[in-house]
């Protein structure tokens, strides 16, 4: 994607995690400065790699306008923080409300004080809940029943009302799968605990865990196991610059499903990557999980029409390709 970003600085908040990093390389490519704002209580700073960070809570109020004022000349925010383990959000629904929800209300606050008005979000196509109707078109019903959803889907209300009642310009992306890593090796998915199904799976492919588990082998589906649309992060680190691009000629509120449209099953994900590392994957079925749904796949049209934006890295082979150049270079293999 072609952008000029020359002389903007883009704060990233959450630019040391897995899709923030890949946004801030993003951005570098494509000439801008991205500033990483982080915790780092699951970001690292050794994925911070182009540009400089700051150490920032976002539940931290004071601090977390100090430290906007610091970079009130920046163009942009993008906000991708937040807790994400779904399990941990069902045991601690106030731990994520503070964090995802408390801490959007402070970053949107001083982006308010500095008027700063130029906002891309990381949402979640877990704010949809349970639905059988695919693809998946963001005029869907929002009804999430996990409280990761549930916190994904006040922010994005929140923003809404930014937009309308103090002139906020934001885009909205509701990411799908997000898979893969950067082509260089050098950044990727680094969860702790890991809970993704390629890099469980990698993991007992290369002897380092035991055997993993597929969840429902049952499912109305071709082989039995469940179907998600899998969408590379170079890809979702593109929408953004995409989003930047819309933002600049004039958009100035939109919610956009960002997916590929295709599913991928369970099983032909453990099937890729046999082929591509030449390592069988041992897995043991296991029952379903509550709340799992048969199909979960976007319509990527809006996408393309307010931001045109197609993805172009997510072949399931580049995907798989691209996690195991990361991951065999991570674990030394």
């Amino acid at each position: 994607m072609d952008y000029d970003l020359t002389g903007k600085t883009i704060i990233v908040v959450g630019g040391g995690g897995y899709i923030g990093s890949h946004v801030c390389k993003a951005i570098a490519d494509n000439g801008g400065l991205p500033v990483t704002f982080d915790n780092f209580g699951s970001g690292h700073t050794h994925a911070v790699k182009w540009g400089p960070y700051e150490t920032v809570d976002l539940r931290d109020k004071a601090a977390t306008l100090g430290t906007f004022t610091k970079h009130k000349d920046a163009h942009a925010v993008v906000h991708l923080a937040s807790s994400i383990e779904v399990g941990i959000g069902e045991k601690d629904p106030a731990g994520f409300y503070e964090n995802n929800v408390i801490g959007a209300l402070n970053l949107l606050e001083a982006m308010r004080a500095l008027e700063l008005n130029n906002l891309i979000f990381s949402s979640t196509c877990a704010t949809y809940g349970e639905t059988n109707q695919m693809p998946l078109l963001e005029s869907h019903i929002q009804n999430p029943f996990s409280v990761y959803g549930k916190t994904k889907l006040a922010i994005e209300q929140m923003i809404q009302s930014y937009h309308k009642a103090y002139g906020l310009s934001y885009i909205t992306l509701r990411y799908f799968n997000a898979s893969g890593a950067d082509v260089s090796g050098e950044i990727g998915e680094e969860h702790e605990p890991e809970t993704h199904l390629i890099p469980i799976a990698l993991a007992s492919a290369s002897g380092l865990r035991g055997k993993m588990k597929i969840f429902g082998t049952d499912y109305d589906t071709p082989d039995g196991t469940c179907i998600r649309d899998y969408i590379h992060v170079t890809d979702i680190a593109e929408a953004h610059i995409c989003g930047f691009k819309s933002i600049a000629k004039g958009l100035t509120q939109a919610e956009v499903n960002i997916g590929t449209g295709q599913g991928v099953s369970n099983l032909e994900i453990l099937q890729m990557i046999e082929r591509v590392t030449g390592r069988h994957v041992p897995y043991d079925a296991a029952p379903r999980r509550d709340g799992d749904l048969t199909r979960l796949y976007a319509d990527p049209q809006r996408a393309k029409d307010l931001l045109g934006f197609t993805a172009q890295h997510s072949s399931l082979k580049n995907i798989i390709q691209t996690a195991w150049n990361f991951h065999s270079k991570q674990w030394n293999l």
